[in-house]
């Protein structure tokens, strides 16, 4: 087996996923270069290390080591020690930190970092902060090493590495090697089939009652993923059998193992059995319940005169209320929940703001919430009252033992006197339910939304659920006011949702097709109307004002080779711009991006009205903003978000955001942008329906365009096709209202 000592001059490859690079080494023997190839997820140019492996030839690059295995070795020398200390490999420690700590104290830097760090404040510029943050990332290099190592040999991937070891620090070879499908349960991202294939690597039995629980909770995890709050028994374990290749009887013990530690629940409805996760059953049976108990508490405030009230707010404001809106104004004076839904047009909004003036005329807190930033933005534009995300009005937060939890619930209720949430379709069972332990009764709850938009993309279908349950006053709104009806993108979203085939092209409107068959000229049209045509026609921004949404994430006309080809036009690579590979995209100064998970705990600061920084915490899942900086020693990236909170992602954090050029149908739910492009080339029957379409077009404020193939609209007009989803809700909603005797 050849042997390779020397410095890393090149790194000519890496997959940051899975961490194959192609690397230069200087032989420090022969001073000659050797190409070396293998799994390298933490080498930086350099660094010096000891590679054993194999003689190989490529055809088309000669000879080469194939690596079998590799370590990190000290310098030898003062130039191979600062180049590897400025190689980013130690946080806190860059080119001129690095020329410092060489000055200082020579070839031995490293014992000093390891072993006698407060030394490190001897160096000009080096307080104990930055001293304690540079010793513990020299040691958390060593450890992870050592535990990527273990788990490369597993199949896993870096990226998924820096998570586990993240989860477990030191502790992860000893967690894995007990129980490895506690990586299903613990890390996002790990699923059931790659903790299973560590499991048979580690000799665990395939009949081991560990690895049946795992996989039923890794099936009810899917669906849950899915839309469903449950499954059905039967169909449960047929989809686990077929994943286990077990008898049924090792599946049977399982679900019984996991019913008596209460991590499922099993319940008889109509003619089968339903499996829940447990936290899914509590939400749900939850939910029902708390309706149940704010309906129809007697604790709610009567009001007098309300026809009087309403006609003095339309006097003031000008207006004349619909027969439909009016009687929402009505039932949410009368009732303690109250669903208003419509489509766009209809005057959802004037509703609200009559029924805010009429709570407030008689002195009562009124609240108003919705589930994202980007709609809580909206309704507070749409109201002239403060909207905050659902999240924030529970105060979400961290206590003493590190755990995230909403503060607000029933031992520290909401402080109003009636609660109004918009765009209540995008609201699952989980966050509905902690928002219902928050409303105390004898306050009014006013749940508004479209519900023939897309479902939440959590568990679960709420407002759909309470709209057909049939017991809580539901008032739909369907008149489309005239202003409404001088706009093509409400005419055709109701004419879409309605069954029927949009109006395109019509002169001097809001709504436009650009017909295009192939998918490569779909992609180059959509360029050509983002860079060019649409500033050009009314002087829209490509970034601030344009946005592409399209259902699909792969393909030519995918979100993901859209924002990797706009980004080469909108913000090309320069001198002058930081970068950071990861995940397969490359980040840069300037790029538009997305939060694509809740993350309830990272920090932002703002600046307030009176220019004062403010600060919090939380940045969630469809937030857009701009990458401001890129810090290659600090290993960050700062993004300022559009509510100008300005975050700082540390480089292990980047899985969070993805570039937002182009984003899906789905993450656009709740957020409005002046123009929107939507790319339709063909797609599969069960993603291409109308109300996906339905949802797109209702976007935009000012402008839609649609660009692509007229049969693929029609085709997704006529697909009524809605995904079934497992939700008992409705069903616990009418029980718990019959035994309430409402």
């Amino acid at each position: 087996m050849a042997e390779v000592i020397g410095i890393i001059e090149d790194i000519v490859f890496r997959n940051e996923e899975n961490g194959f690079s192609v690397v230069g080494i200087r032989e420090e023997r022969t001073n000659e270069m050797v190409t070396v190839v293998g799994n390298f997820p933490f080498v930086n140019q350099g660094e010096r290390v000891r590679v054993e492996g194999e003689w190989t030839v490529h055809p088309d690059y000669g000879q080469q080591i194939k690596m079998v295995t590799y370590e990190s070795v000290a310098p030898s020398t003062l130039a191979g020690m600062e180049s590897y200390l400025s190689s980013g490999l130690i946080k806190g420690v860059g080119p001129s930190t690095a020329r410092k700590l060489i000055s200082r104290f020579g070839l031995d830097v490293l014992d000093i970092i390891q072993f006698n760090p407060q030394r490190l404040t001897e160096v000009e510029g080096i307080g104990q902060t930055r001293a304690e943050m540079i010793a513990s990332s020299f040691s958390e290099q060593k450890e992870i090493r050592e535990v990527m190592i273990f788990l490369q040999s597993y199949g896993i991937t870096t990226a998924y590495a820096l998570k586990i070891y993240k989860a477990y620090g030191g502790n992860t070879i000893n967690i894995i090697r007990e129980n490895p499908y506690r990586l299903a349960e613990d890390i996002t991202g790990i699923g059931f089939k790659k903790a299973d294939q560590i499991a048979r690597s580690l000799g665990v039995d395939p009949n081991s009652p560990y690895r049946a629980m795992a996989g039923i909770r890794y099936i009810l995890s899917q669906a849950s993923a899915d839309g469903h709050t449950y499954m059905p028994r039967e169909e449960l374990l047929e989809m686990v059998r077929k994943l286990l290749n077990v008898d049924y009887t090792v599946l049977e013990n399982g679900l019984t193992n996991l019913a008596l530690n209460q991590k499922i629940i099993m319940e008889n409805a109509e003619d089968y059995i339903q499996v829940y996760l447990y936290g899914l059953y509590k939400a749900e049976a939850g939910t029902a319940r708390l309706l149940r108990d704010l309906a129809g508490n007697s604790l709610l405030k009567e009001f007098k005169n309300v026809e009087k009230r309403i006609s003095k707010f339309e006097k003031k404001n000008q207006i004349r209320l619909a027969d439909r809106q009016r009687e929402a104004v009505l039932q949410a004076m009368k009732h303690g929940v109250v669903v208003i839904t419509g489509g766009p047009g209809t005057g959802k909004t004037t509703t609200i703001n009559c029924i805010i003036d009429l709570l407030e005329e008689e002195g009562l807190e009124v609240e108003l919430a919705a589930p994202t930033g980007r709609a809580a933005k909206r309704m507070t534009e749409a109201s002239g009252h403060e909207a905050k995300t659902i999240h924030r009005l529970l105060e979400f937060g961290y206590g003493e033992d590190d755990e995230g939890a909403f503060q607000r619930d029933e031992e520290n209720p909401i402080k109003a006197d009636a609660v109004i949430i918009d765009e209540m379709s995008m609201v699952d069972i989980t966050l509905a339910y902690h928002l219902l332990k928050a409303v105390v009764q004898g306050t009014r709850l006013v749940l508004v939304g479209d519900v023939d938009q897309l479902p939440s993309i959590g568990p679960g279908n709420v407002l759909r659920d309470i709209i057909q349950s049939g017991v809580v006053p539901v008032i739909k709104l369907t008149e489309i006011f005239r202003q409404a009806q001088e706009s093509m993108i409400i005419v055709n979203a109701h004419r879409i949702n309605h069954g029927e085939y949009p109006l395109l092209n019509v002169k001097d409107k809001d709504f436009f097709f650009d017909k295009r068959t192939a998918a490569e000229d779909i992609l180059e049209t959509l360029i050509d109307l983002v860079v060019r045509r649409l500033p050009g026609f009314g002087g829209y921004h490509p970034l601030r004002d344009i946005q592409i949404i399209t259902p699909m994430r792969k393909g030519i006309t995918g979100v993901n080779n859209i924002n990797a080809e706009l980004q080469k036009v909108l913000n090309p690579p320069a001198p002058y711009k930081k970068e950071k590979s990861s995940g397969g995209a490359v980040f840069r100064q300037g790029d538009k991006v997305m939060q694509i998970k809740n993350n309830y705990r990272i920090r932002w600061a703002k600046p307030d009205n009176g220019g004062e920084p403010s600060e919090g915490e939380g940045v969630f899942n469809g937030d857009i903003g701009f990458i401001q900086d890129i810090d290659t020693e600090e290993q960050t990236v700062t993004v300022l978000f559009d509510d100008e909170k300005t975050v700082v992602y540390e480089f292990s954090q980047l899985d969070e955001l993805e570039l937002s050029y182009a984003i899906t149908i789905h993450k656009s739910q709740g957020s409005e942008f002046p123009v929107v492009i939507i790319p339709l080339a063909s797609g599969p029957p069960m993603l291409m329906t109308r109300n996906l379409l339905y949802t797109g077009v209702t976007r935009a404020k000012e402008l839609v365009v649609l660009v692509g193939r007229e049969k693929t609209i029609k085709q997704m007009v006529d697909n009524n096709h809605e995904a079934k989803r497992y939700s008992g809700l409705g069903r616990r909603l009418k029980e718990a209202y019959r035994m309430a005797g409402l």
